[in-house]
C-alpha cells in the first residue's frame, strides 16, 4: 500500500513539472492603444506655424525707384577743364576752359515690367544711349566707362532699408587705366560712400531722405615700355680676333641696362562729393548735386580730362513726348 502511495505521488511531481515554461522564454510587449499611429490620427496632428515675420522698422525707410508713369529729369554738368603742363601739373600758365552740356535722363517701365532708362543729350552731334536697371536703380546693362558712372551715381539707391547715418557703396569704377599702353598699377588708394544723415517729414505724408557722397579713387603706377626682341650683336673678342675669355657682349649689355632711364610714373585721381534729397513716397528726386574732381599726370585717361565738373538734377513736370516715342519702338 504504502509503495503504491510513493508511486502515485511521483507521477504526479512528474506531470506537473512537464507543464511549466521553459527557463529564459520572451513574452512580446503589447502596444498601448493610445500610442497606435493610424491615418486618422496622423491627419489630426497640428502642424508647426511659421514664426511670424518682424514688423517693419519705422526708423528705416526703403529707398526705390516709383515707375507707375514715366520719369524724366534733366541732368546739367558745367565742366571746368585744364591742360596739364609738360610735366604734368597745373600751373599759372595752364589754359582752362568751361563749358556746359544737359542731358535728360527717362526712366520707365516697359511692357514686360523691367525698369529702363534713356540719357538723350540735348545739343547738336548728341547721341542717345539706353539702358536697363533694377527697381533700386542698379544699372544691369547698357553702358560702359565714365557715362555709367554718372549713371550709377545719379540712379542708385541702397539695396537695404535704412535709417539715419547708415551708410553703404556704390557699383562705380571711377579710374580706370586698363587702357593704358604699359600702365602697372603700383598703389590704390579707394574710398566709397553714401550716408543718409536725415529723415524729414513733408507734406502729405511724404519723407525727404537726405544723402550725402563721399567717393575718391587715387591710382599710381608706372609706364613700361613695350619690350622688343634682343638683336643679336657680335661679341668684341671674336670680332677683333682676339681671346683672352673677357666677355665684352656681356660687358656692354649691363652698361646699357644700367644706363637706362627708370619707367615714367602715371597716376589718375578722382573725387566725388555731393548731396540729394530723394521723396520717399513719390520714389524720385526732388534735388540732387555733386562735384566731381580729377587730376591724371603723366599720362592722358579717355573720358577722364583734368578739372572739375559740377552734376545738377533738375526735375521735369513732364516727359515730352518725343523722348518717349523712339523708345517705345525698340
Amino acid at each position: 500500500m504504502n509503495r503504491r502511495l510513493l508511486g502515485l505521488l511521483a507521477a504526479l511531481s512528474l506531470s506537473s513539472a512537464c507543464k511549466d515554461e521553459p527557463v529564459g522564454k520572451m513574452e512580446p510587449i503589447p502596444r498601448p492603444r493610445d500610442t497606435t499611429v493610424t491615418p486618422a490620427n496622423q491627419a489630426a496632428a497640428p502642424k508647426p506655424t511659421p514664426a511670424p515675420e518682424p514688423p517693419p522698422d519705422p526708423s528705416k525707410v526703403v529707398l526705390r525707384w516709383k515707375l507707375d508713369a514715366p520719369t524724366a529729369f534733366r541732368l546739367t554738368t558745367t565742366a571746368s577743364e585744364s591742360a596739364p603742363s609738360a610735366k604734368g601739373k597745373r600751373d599759372k600758365a595752364d589754359s582752362a576752359t568751361e563749358k556746359e552740356t544737359s542731358s535728360i535722363f527717362v526712366l520707365r517701365k516697359t511692357e514686360s515690367g523691367d525698369y529702363a532708362f534713356r540719357i538723350v543729350p540735348e545739343g547738336p552731334g548728341g547721341e542717345a544711349d539706353q539702358g536697363t536697371m533694377s527697381e533700386r536703380g542698379f544699372v544691369l546693362d547698357g553702358l560702359a566707362g565714365p557715362l555709367r558712372n554718372t549713371a550709377v551715381l545719379v540712379l542708385e539707391l541702397p539695396r537695404d532699408a535704412v535709417g539715419q547715418n547708415a551708410t553703404w557703396q556704390l557699383g562705380t569704377d571711377l579710374v580706370d587705366l586698363s587702357s593704358i599702353p604699359g600702365f602697372v598699377e603700383k598703389k590704390a588708394e579707394r574710398r566709397n560712400q553714401v550716408k543718409l544723415t536725415a529723415l524729414t517729414p513733408a507734406e502729405n505724408g511724404e519723407q525727404v531722405a537726405t544723402l550725402e557722397y563721399e567717393l575718391s579713387e587715387d591710382i599710381s603706377g608706372q609706364l613700361r615700355p613695350m619690350r622688343q626682341p634682343p638683336q643679336k650683336t657680335k661679341p668684341a673678342a671674336a670680332a677683333s680676333g682676339k681671346g683672352g675669355g673677357h666677355d665684352h657682349g656681356k660687358e656692354g649689355a649691363h652698361e646699357e641696362e644700367a644706363s637706362a632711364p627708370s619707367a615714367p610714373t602715371a597716376s589718375s585721381e578722382v573725387r566725388v562729393k555731393g548731396r540729394g534729397e530723394f521723396l520717399v513716397k513719390a520714389g524720385r528726386w526732388r534735388s540732387w548735386e555733386a562735384t566731381i574732381t580729377t587730376s591724371t599726370e603723366g599720362t592722358t585717361v579717355p573720358g577722364l580730362a583734368n578739372g572739375e565738373r559740377v552734376l545738377r538734377l533738375t526735375p521735369l513736370d513732364s516727359v515730352p513726348q518725343e523722348l518717349l516715342q523712339p523708345q517705345a519702338q525698340k
